[in-house]
C-alpha cells in the first residue's frame, strides 16, 4: 500500500520523532510513503522509512528534484507550488497527517473530497479524519480502512 504522510514543514523535536516513528513502522510494514518531499514532517516520515529499507516519493513544489529531503528516494519536481497538494493525497491509497498548518489543511480537504481513509496525529480536528494518539494507531487505522 502507498500512504501519503503529510504535514508541517517546521515541527518540534517531539513532532519530528513521532514523524519519524510513523516512517519506521510503514517502512517495517512495507508500505511507501507518498509525501511532500521537503522538510520536518516530510523528511522525518521518509528518513524513519529509509532506516528500514522502506520506498520513499516526494512530489515537490518546485522544479528541481535536488531540493527534496536527503531521504527521499524518488524525487517528482512539479513546479506547480501548492498546487502539488492535490498529487500528494492522490498517490496514496490513504492519508497520515501529522501536525501542519494551512498547507496541511488543504492536502486534509483534498484527501477527505478524493475518498481517502485520514488518521490525524496532533492535527486539525475535521469531521472525518480519525484522531489518534501515537504513531502505531495512526498505521492501524489506515491499514484497517483498507482491507
Amino acid at each position: 500500500m502507498r500512504v501519503s504522510v503529510i504535514g508541517g514543514a517546521s515541527v518540534s523535536e517531539a513532532t519530528y520523532r513521532r514523524a519519524r516513528e510513523v516512517g519506521r513502522l510503514l517502512g517495517e510494514r512495507g508500505h511507501e510513503v507518498v509525501c511532500g518531499g521537503r522538510g520536518g514532517v516530510m523528511e522525518a516520515v521518509c528518513r524513519g522509512a529509509r532506516e528500514t529499507g522502506g520506498h520513499t516519493i516526494g512530489i515537490l513544489p518546485g522544479a528541481d528534484r535536488a531540493a527534496a529531503n536527503r531521504y527521499v528516494e524518488t524525487p517528482i519536481a512539479t513546479g506547480m507550488g501548492n498546487a502539488r497538494n492535490a498529487l500528494v493525497v492522490l498517490n496514496g491509497d490513504a492519508v497520515i497527517a501529522i501536525d501542519g498548518s494551512t498547507g496541511t489543511l488543504s492536502e486534509l480537504g483534498l484527501a477527505l473530497d478524493y475518498g481517502r481513509p485520514v488518521a490525524g496525529l496532533d492535527t486539525h480536528d475535521i469531521d472525518g479524519v480519525e484522531a489518534v494518539d501515537a504513531p502505531d494507531a495512526a498505521v492501524e487505522y489506515v491499514e484497517a480502512a483498507l482491507r
